[in-house]
């Protein structure tokens, strides 16, 4: 057994806090480590923002408690409680690979070299294979079709992530929830979730397949070098930096292209096309999706093939050409930004029809293989056949009708967004006003839930309203997105959305109270991702708009984000100033003032975060009697969540002053409370934290 006091030990433990900060019980222990570690040290410590950090302080804290037996038993009993990160995810065999074709031809040698990297000695070296071909020449079918028939390989089963729509930072989270690890502990920073990835992995017999990569970088932090992972990389051209078996994949030979053309349609529909095949196969060039596209209509005429042309492009103008005009048309104007995702009310929107109509469209599109289905009711383009569509909008549409078409869907989007957000989160200030026709939701959890859907489509929106300079746009749509980062997370994805709406904001309001609210919004998102130093930047910014504006709650409340910022990198007595400041702004509102009737509670709140900064700081009677003062609130106002919280911090508290019977009926009260919460996280750390009050450690 590990030695709880050994360098490594310490090190694991402060990494496994640290990446537990993705629910409200981790941050709870991130607070509890970083109190521990400046008792440890005599004086206060900043808390790892990387692992050169993190291997600092764990040597510091590894000196000290090896100098003093009672700082080794604290550490000990605290390090006893610390969960390992995903350690409740379900070890069951995964099944995530696409389905596979019905019809595979030829690659026998790709299929051959794939069979030799899986099977070679290990030898040190991970087993990595990189697919590559252009697009359209079924490289990812190859490596779909080589998984499928190996899954005796893998029995722990086969990972599969689409990089072409992910961002970098958000594919280690997809493959974590693929591994079974709940959302809840899946860590908010990318270095910490790729870690995490690894440790998965790790003792696994799986196929990971990483689909549409476009770079080295790209698929680094998703690389294991677990000695039973066999990693196959799909791109369409070699990628530089990477060490993988390389596999090209190119045209299929004619008489291949032939026998798929055959297993698609039959032999009698061959031998009726039997005098026009030449020129299909001729203008399809080895394509297996150009081949899929032409099956449908073998017998038409076809045209010659373009000189220099893709067959990918002369696949998609030759469906093109089949489809009804109301099908070409919603083709074009739906390609005209690079949606991850379509559902039908966005595609409706593009092309200015019903909804019913938009699904009908979307159907028959899927069916030419013009689009893509992702999942239910939601399709995308290949960024070949999209670039195709977008070419013919712009000739046969014209810019009035295509910048149209792009307004009308950014509208559905800022429609639903706003609706969302408001039927999230009905009390805050914080989200935009109320639209006309804003979409509506039955209760909390549908809001965010169409929020996390569109996530990425929302950021997007974004971006095509900063494009056409519709400033308003995109503040309204940045600010629509507070909900989302409160209740779901998805930092990595929003952050380039939430950038550039601070930085609208200044351009267009700056010293407003917009300006202030976005640049408190990226403020939170840099500190879950622990970009410490730019979150500080953001919230003096968003504390100065809000100053500039006049508005004293805002200013107030950014100033109260610094201190909690201030908590999360263990910097206690800056962390109480902070909230001493908040408080002190908090006096010029006056009875009949703006948010006068919010002022209690706004209190209270800072009462219970000075409480936690003096129990950071081992001011352990001060601060009982400012977190006794805030649960006097929130049990005389009902707020049975913010009592629980601030009762598990006095129960902390109360341990951290060796106050054990003192502890335990508070850690039983609010264990109770979340229980009837059903706030899972937190529930498993309080009976951590009662186990704690009744040990003898």
């Amino acid at each position: 057994m590990l030695d709880p006091i050994s360098l490594g030990a310490i090190g694991a433990v402060l990494g496994a806090v640290g990446m537990g900060m993705a629910n409200e019980a981790g941050r709870w222990a991130w607070e509890s480590a970083g109190g521990l570690v400046r008792r440890i040290a005599g004086r206060e410590v900043a808390a790892p923002a990387g692992a050169g950090d993190l291997d600092e302080v764990a040597r510091l804290v590894h000196q000290r408690v090896h100098a003093d037996p009672e700082l080794a038993r604290a550490w000990s009993r605290f390090a006893a409680r610390v969960p390992q990160p995903g350690g409740s995810a379900d070890r069951a065999p995964v099944s995530c690979l696409p389905h596979a074709p019905r019809f595979f031809t030829d690659r026998q040698e790709a299929l051959k070299l794939l069979d030799k990297e899986a099977a070679r000695p290990f030898e040190g070296r991970p087993r990595l294979a990189l697919l590559h071909g252009p697009e359209g020449i079924g490289t990812s079918t190859l490596a779909v079709h080589w998984g499928w028939r190996n899954t005796t390989r893998f029995p722990d089963g086969q990972l599969y992530a689409d990089l072409r729509t992910l961002a970098p930072e958000a594919a280690p989270a997809r493959l974590l929830r693929q591994l079974g690890v709940p959302e809840q502990e899946i860590p908010p920073a990318a270095e910490d979730r790729a870690e995490l990835v690894r440790r998965q992995l790790a003792g696994r017999r799986l196929l990971l397949v990483l689909d549409h990569a476009r770079s080295a970088a790209q698929v680094g932090p998703l690389l294991t070098s677990a000695p039973d992972v066999f990693t196959v990389v799909v791109a369409r051209q070699p990628l530089t930096g990477l060490d993988a078996l390389r596999v090209p994949v190119g045209p299929l030979a004619r008489r291949d292209a032939e026998r798929l053309l055959t297993d698609l349609v039959g032999r009698p529909a061959m031998s009726a096309a039997r005098a026009g095949l030449p020129a299909v196969l001729d203008r399809c060039a080895g394509s297996p999706y150009a081949l899929r596209a032409a099956a449908p209509r073998l017998t038409a005429p076809v045209g010659g093939v373009p000189a220099g042309a893709e067959a990918l492009r002369a696949a998609a103008d030759d469906s093109y050409r089949a489809l009804a005009p109301d099908a070409a048309r919603l083709y074009r104007l739906a390609a005209l930004r690079p949606w991850p995702a379509l559902d039908p009310a966005a595609a409706a929107r593009a092309a200015d029809v019903d909804e019913e109509t938009a699904t009908r469209l979307l159907e028959e599109l899927t069916g030419a293989l013009l689009l893509d289905h992702v999942d239910t009711g939601r399709h995308r383009y290949r960024p070949g056949v999209r670039a195709h569509a977008e070419r013919l909008a712009a000739t046969v549409d014209g810019i009035a009708a295509c910048s149209a078409a792009v307004s009308r869907t950014v509208d559905h989007y800022v429609r639903l967004a706003v609706g969302a957000a408001r039927a999230a989160l009905p009390e805050s200030w914080r989200v935009p006003p109320e639209l006309p026709d804003q979409a509506v939701f039955a209760d909390r959890g549908r809001a965010v839930a169409a929020l996390t859907a569109e996530a990425q489509n929302l950021v997007q929106a974004v971006a095509a309203a900063e494009e056409f300079g519709d400033r308003d746009t995109v503040t309204l749509l940045c600010r629509a997105l507070w909900p989302l980062q409160l209740k779901a997370g998805q930092h990595e994805i929003l952050l380039p959305a939430l950038r550039t709406g601070a930085r609208v904001a200044d351009e267009r309001l700056p010293g407003s109270r917009t300006a202030a609210a976005l640049h408190a919004q990226l403020a939170h998102t840099l500190t879950e991702l622990r970009r410490w130093d730019e979150a500080e930047r953001e919230a003096v910014a968003a504390a100065d708009a809000e100053r500039t504006a006049g508005h004293v709650r805002g200013h107030a409340s950014a100033v109260e984000f610094l201190g909690l910022l201030r908590l999360r990198q263990w910097r206690f007595t800056e962390a109480y100033d902070r909230f001493e400041e908040a408080s002190r702004v908090l006096d010029a509102i006056g009875p009949g003032d703006e948010c006068a009737a919010d002022l209690p509670r706004a209190r209270a709140l800072l009462l219970r975060h000075r409480g936690r900064a003096l129990r950071g700081l081992g001011r352990w009677t001060e601060a009982v009697e400012h977190l006794e003062g805030a649960l006097r609130f929130f049990r005389e106002t009902g707020e049975a969540y913010n009592a629980a919280r601030t009762l598990t911090d006095l129960a902390e508290t109360r341990l951290d002053a060796g106050e054990r019977q003192l502890a335990l009926p508070l850690a039983e009260e609010a264990l109770g409370a979340l229980e009837r919460e059903k706030a899972e996280y937190q529930v498993r750390y309080l009976r951590g934290l009662r186990e704690r009050c009744l040990g003898d450690g």
